[in-house]
């Protein structure tokens, strides 16, 4: 079942529930995280993100959670998205979600589908290496999408995005978000996982015709050679012959090498 269509909603929502603004000139990579990926919102661009994402929660909590699951407790509900939020990009620990919000772990189990089939939450499986034997087979939990994600963790401005005690988190999230799109488009599906064994992870791996592009998700703007350090590890794990290339995905603005035949690139880079 799709989503309910809030856009058509908020067409009839009163003006003054939407608070105008002047429109930007240009939007920086930190306002695209914090505005998120709706139409809506790129199409009209005087929207303010934060009634929007109100409403979407209530219409989307309202009448899809209520025809997609059987939910005794919205408010239970809306507390195991929010939990969900806080976990974006970390390892799916189903247990621990359910011990949070206080529901059986079936409950969280269904919780959980519901929210993948209604396309609020993702998950990524790791990938498999016959040369490795630690690596992990939990998958790893994002949110779809990083305006919802800012809004569940009551981020509001690209202020509050750079003080969130999680931009790291949210980061891999929204670049997640852009690989998951560019590889839907290259029809890869299927082909993008991570690698991690008890020490290292690689954030985002992706099988393109059998050999693999690596990349990691980095926050800060400024990358260096250290951070090629686990690029280069799995390179060597897996064999370089399989190994077509890897990337350092950061806020830097340019493209620039790296050791090991690594480099730092912007996200725009991804498409």
């Amino acid at each position: 079942m799709s989503l309910w269509p809030v856009g058509r909603i908020l067409q009839n929502l009163k003006r003054s529930l939407l608070p105008r603004f002047e429109p930007r000139p240009a939007i920086t990579v930190e306002t695209a995280i914090v505005r998120g990926g709706f139409p809506e919102l790129h199409a009209n661009p005087n929207i303010d993100q934060v009634p929007f994402y109100n409403i979407y929660l209530a219409i989307y909590l309202e009448r899809n959670v209520r025809s997609l699951a059987n939910v005794g407790s919205l408010r239970d509900f809306e507390r195991f998205l929010r939990a969900c939020a806080l976990r974006s990009a970390n390892l799916l620990n189903k247990a621990d979600l359910a011990r949070d919000v206080g529901i059986a772990p079936s409950t969280a189990n269904h919780w959980l589908s519901t929210l993948q089939a209604s396309g609020q939450v993702v998950l990524l499986e790791p990938g498999f290496s016959n040369r490795t034997k630690s690596i992990v087979k939990s998958p790893k939990l994002y949110l779809a999408d990083t305006g919802l994600l800012c809004a569940l963790l009551n981020i509001r401005s690209e202020d509050a995005l750079h003080q969130s005690p999680a931009p790291g988190a949210i980061w891999e999230s929204f670049v997640f978000a852009q690989l998951r799109s560019r590889e839907r488009r290259a029809g890869r599906l299927g082909r993008l996982f991570f690698w991690r064994d008890r020490t290292r992870e690689v954030d985002f791996v992706v099988d393109v015709g059998g050999r693999l592009d690596l990349f990691e998700a980095k926050w800060t703007e400024l990358r260096g050679d250290g951070d090629t350090v686990n690029l280069n590890f799995v390179r060597t794990v897996v064999g370089k012959s399989r190994v077509g290339g890897g990337a350092v995905i950061s806020r830097t603005p340019n493209s620039f090498l790296l050791s090991n035949g690594f480099r730092a690139v912007p996200v725009s880079d991804l498409g």
